[in-house]
């Protein structure tokens, strides 16, 4: 019996999760609280504070760390890697705390897995799994439309690509042998394009639809000027976090907003479609990538529980493929299994250079 710990690092709390071979034993989301968060300069600061408070968590609900097999955490901004598992090392730790350019919480779950590895047996594994850099692009992937400015391969790469293998394992064929397109729908959204086992092209949060906080691609003819009256930090806080839905309805809750519709809001219906209208567009635009041979368009997220959306959605994109909906993430399931079969031999795991 394999004894897994899955760390999963988010901007205000940790989803942690334990299991004994498949099974679960532990599921819970550890809170953190805003001003003491606020304390830290930057994210890789919050390692001592976290690692604290998640073992004193552990060890109040009788988990005992010393027998973990293996700590596996979500992937953080590496440089561009290839998909599947990675052993933490100094080099991996080093790039997360001093050389990468995105600050992103999900760089902490490297770092957690190699705390809670030197507190566990001699032969415990710490691994990484489908971080959020995993670039499988093809060269017409890469090209923007301005020398110097490449395209970057980077967003919910480790729910997606685990969505993209469930899919294919539902329709009785190999990931391998599958095309698919995968719609993650949350506070950012990325869409990808599953060309037999590899995810050969994306649209990231920045250059696709709006979402619930971000804006997605914007018109640079009119956006432009606003650059020149708001600092850096104030114009990536407007496009990442008080943009898309929020700077329309005023709310970050889908919830909230399905609501109002419900009570006749007319403005917060238009907003909610236009959001599913541009997540159509960008299907579309993918189904051309794979041109067309498309076996399942899938819809995750935390969006995806919403009928309106997936509705909206399916009635334009539905002549490209059968629609399917998996709400929700299945990011903690999606590294156990990683560790699992790096645990059992049936996958290797690369070593980060």
């Amino acid at each position: 019996m394999k004894k897994i710990l899955v760390i999963n690092p988010g901007s205000t709390s940790t989803k942690i999760a334990y299991y004994e071979d498949k099974e679960e034993r532990l599921n819970e989301n550890v809170f953190h609280d805003d001003s003491e968060l606020a304390e830290f300069k930057t994210i890789a600061d919050q390692y001592d504070y976290r690692l604290a408070l998640i073992t004193t968590f552990l060890e109040k609900e009788g988990i005992d760390i010393s027998e973990l097999d293996a700590v596996v955490g979500r992937g953080g901004s590496l440089p561009p890697v290839e998909a599947g598992a990675y052993l933490v090392n100094d080099q991996m730790i080093d790039w997360l705390v001093n050389k990468t350019d995105v600050h992103h919480a999900s760089n902490l779950g490297a770092m957690l897995a190699q705390g809670f590895k030197e507190k566990a047996k001699s032969e415990c594994i710490a691994m990484i799994y489908d971080p959020i850099t995993v670039d499988q692009f093809h060269d017409l992937s890469r090209i923007s439309g301005l020398k110097g400015v490449n395209r970057r391969s980077i967003g919910h790469m480790l729910n997606m690509r685990a969505i993209a293998m469930k899919t294919a394992e539902d329709l009785g064929k190999p990931y391998e042998e599958t095309n698919l397109i995968v719609a993650h729908l949350g506070s950012g959204s990325t869409i990808s394009a599953h060309q037999k086992g590899r995810m050969i092209d994306l649209s990231i949060d920045d250059e696709g639809p709006f979402s619930v906080e971000r804006t997605g691609s914007l018109c640079l003819k009119e956006f432009i000027p606003f650059c020149y009256q708001m600092t850096q930090e104030e114009i990536t806080s407007w496009t990442r976090k008080k943009g898309g839905m929020i700077s329309y309805l005023g709310t970050n809750s889908g919830i909230e907003v399905e609501k109002r519709i419900d009570a006749g809001d007319k403005e917060a219906e238009l907003i909610l479609e236009a959001m599913a209208y541009q997540v159509a567009k960008g299907i579309g635009e993918l189904g051309t990538v794979l041109n067309g041979q498309v076996d399942q368009i899938v819809i995750t997220g935390g969006f995806a529980y919403s009928k309106r959306i997936i509705n909206w959605v399916t009635e334009r994109v539905s002549f490209i493929a059968p629609v399917s909906a998996i709400p929700g993430e299945f990011e903690m399931e999606a590294l156990r299994n990683g560790a699992l079969r790096v645990l059992d031999g049936t996958e290797l795991a690369n070593e980060f250079n």
